[in-house]
């Protein structure tokens, strides 16, 4: 593979020939966060900044490592990365009667000038627009324009690798002021509530949402009442994980 192809450690992926994307897939619906439930169109990007779940520290495994892990996935397999024009990511969603357009990774913001096309030519055609993001990148005004809403997801220490990687201030002080910003934070165990409470303090973090980690619904609904509590005293909001509970671990659900 070139290296017009590679990403390293946060260098953003662009090419004038189309987007790299992993899945598109819905109708189906959106399975976390504040908009739980709404019928929803899938764009999943190809590649990431990050590999959580991996490194030291990592004590859960990424559930979509085939958009990043390019050691363990052949990057060349059109089931794991292909290009896509922005054109034709328009005719797909306008074959679809849904208005919600959920754009998600790996990590979107690498690809930022093509992601900012994709989302201005939606937001242009009356569609809702959120992006899914670890919150590492900055968010540039020409995107904050064009979306509806900013899925932030910030890693904790349980991902793994290193803080500095992870939690990017500039970053998140960025999707804070942006207003558009929901934070969105996965749970392993307990005590990372307390870690969840220092970020949203200091990046005095508005729309909090917790929720556990899992794959399976058994696993999903016994990390939702161990938590519960703990949100409830720290004023969090709770999610489940929708696409878990109907459809368990299968791609492009």
């Amino acid at each position: 593979m070139n290296a017009g192809v590679l990403h390293l450690l946060g260098q953003q992926v662009n090419d004038d020939r189309g987007l790299f994307i992993a899945d598109l897939f819905g109708p189906t619906f959106q399975g976390e966060g504040p908009s739980l439930g709404r019928q929803a169109l899938f764009i999943r990007f190809s590649h990431c900044n990050l590999s959580c779940g991996q490194g030291p520290g990592a004590r859960w495994a990424c559930d979509t490592a085939y958009t990043w892990d390019f050691k363990t996935y052949d990057p060349q397999d059109l089931k794991i990365r292909r290009r896509v024009s922005v054109d034709e990511l328009i005719t797909w969603v306008k074959s679809q009667a849904v208005r919600l357009v959920v754009i998600t990774g790996g990590e979107p913001l690498v690809q930022g000038p093509a992601l900012e096309h994709l989302a201005s030519r939606l937001h242009s055609e009356g569609y809702e627009v959120e992006v899914e993001t670890n919150g590492t990148l900055i968010p540039s005004e020409d995107l904050v324009a064009a979306v509806t809403a900013f899925n932030v997801s910030p890693k904790l220490a349980a991902a793994g690798g290193q803080e500095v990687r992870r939690i990017v201030p500039a970053a998140l002080h960025g999707f804070v002021d942006s207003g558009k910003a929901r934070f969105k934070f996965v749970v392993s165990e307990l005590a990372e509530v307390k870690e969840i409470t220092g970020l949203v303090e200091r990046f005095r973090m508005g729309e909090v949402w917790v929720m556990p980690e899992g794959t399976t619904a058994d696993t999903v609904r016994t990390g939702l009442r161990a938590i519960a509590d703990e949100a409830l005293a720290r004023g969090f909001n709770l999610s489940p994980r929708l696409h878990v509970e109907l459809w368990g671990d299968e791609r492009g659900r």
